[in-house]
Order: structure tokens, then C-alpha cells, then sequence
């Protein structure tokens, strides 16, 4: 049984680089028929250009399982440390995401 379950296991590896972590606060979420693209932006108060610091590529199964993932971690984070206040209407309306897809929702 202990192979069996070795088997269905994968190592993943974290280099010291992105073990660091990106700061994003902002995220512009495109999609295809084939794929997701979530970009992770900074933008800084008084700039007029945010940067985008990582682009992630998901297939839309995939976007899907990441969706579910973020659900269950948001309900066990707010059963710990209470509700997260609703931050809609958050970003300056001023900010058009739209990057020659459908329109970006973050």
C-alpha cells in the first residue's frame, strides 16, 4: 500500500526566488475559449502605470479547480479570523482592464 500511495504522490520544489513572492495588489482576469489569463498587477497610489508583475495561463479546467481551491481557503481563513470585508467598488473607476479580450474581472 505504501508504493501505491508513493506512486500517486509528486515532489514539488520551491526555489528561493518565488519562494519570495510577488506583491499584487490588483488582478485582471481575461479569458479565450482555450484558456484563463489572471494577471497579477502592483499599482501604486499617485502612479499612472501599474505593471504587471506575473502572468498565469490556465486551461479552463483547470481555472475552474483553482476557483473551488480559492472558495474552501477563503471559508477556512474566514472561520478562523472572521468575515473579509466586502471590497467591492475598491478600485478608482478610472482603471479600464481591458487588454484586447473580454472584459477583465478581478
Amino acid at each position: 500500500m505504501d508504493e501505491k500511495k508513493s506512486k500517486n504522490q509528486i515532489s514539488i520544489e520551491l526555489n528561493e526566488e518565488v519562494g519570495q513572492g510577488l506583491y499584487s495588489n490588483l488582478v485582471a482576469i481575461t479569458h479565450s475559449p482555450s484558456e484563463f489569463i489572471i494577471d497579477f498587477i502592483r499599482i501604486m497610489p499617485g502612479m499612472p502605470k501599474a505593471r504587471v508583475k506575473s502572468r498565469i495561463i490556465l486551461t479552463p479546467e483547470h481555472a475552474k479547480r483553482f476557483l473551488l481551491a480559492m472558495k474552501d481557503n477563503v471559508t477556512k481563513f474566514e472561520s478562523v479570523h472572521g468575515q473579509i470585508k466586502d471590497v467591492q467598488g475598491s478600485v478608482p473607476p478610472n482603471i479600464l482592464m481591458n487588454f484586447g479580450g473580454p472584459t477583465a474581472q478581478a
